[in-house]
């Protein structure tokens, strides 16, 4: 693990991200697995993420080639704005689902998937 990881990943064994303070989803959902907002779409997830993958991979590609340095910004541009797109689809399904079932519970639950909900959307805006 490099150091970059162990400061950005929520510490799963005690449910808490240690910079937010808040559950982290496996906490929030028991252990971690389904149903999500996106398991509904997630065939077409995975779909996406291999063709942003394929996007990564081309950009190693033009670098090992040399490839003029502004083509290989646009790529890099391109991919950018695909993870952000994805990541935003993402969110809205967990405010139609996560956060949704939460305000039906209303209270404590509540309080920490919008918490949680506005942390991502903060980290969202920063990158």
């Amino acid at each position: 693990m490099t150091t970059t990881q162990a400061r950005t990943e929520p510490d799963h064994a005690s449910g808490t991200d240690p910079h937010a303070g808040t559950p982290t989803a496996a906490a929030a959902h028991g252990n971690g697995h389904g149903p999500h907002g996106y398991s509904a779409q997630k065939d077409a997830h995975l779909k996406r993420l291999r063709r942003i993958e394929g996007q990564i991979r081309g950009l190693q590609r033009m670098v090992d080639e040399d490839v003029y340095c502004i083509d290989v910004l646009t790529q890099v541009s391109a991919s950018t704005k695909a993870l952000q797109s994805f990541a935003l689809s993402l969110l809205e399904e967990h405010l139609r689902h996560c956060v949704a079932a939460a305000a039906e519970q209303g209270g404590v639950e509540l309080d920490a998937k919008v918490a949680e909900a506005s942390a991502a959307i903060g980290r969202l805006l920063r990158s």
